[in-house]
């Protein structure tokens, strides 16, 4: 399955919304330094999505704040 993701670094609280276009928005509290932000962003969905660190990929996006994702396996 890929999902189209918004990440928000540097949030106070981590917390995951759907809008109305099922587009997931990400709040994590790491910043967007050296891949700490899309770390964390795999450690959420891996939580959400019930999976595990293997079946997400990012697919595009590493440097942006629009990212795509393919989540493997069972969700």
């Amino acid at each position: 399955m890929k999902i189209k993701v918004v990440v928000h670094p540097n949030s106070k609280k981590k917390r995951m919304d759907k809008d109305l276009l099922g587009i997931l928005h990400v709040y994590v509290s790491e910043p967007p330094l050296k891949g700490r932000a899309n770390m964390a962003v795999i450690e959420s969905l891996t939580k959400y999505f019930k999976t595990k660190r293997r079946n997400v990929i990012l697919l595009s996006g590493s440097k942006s704040k629009n990212k795509a994702f393919e989540i493997l396996g069972s969700y």
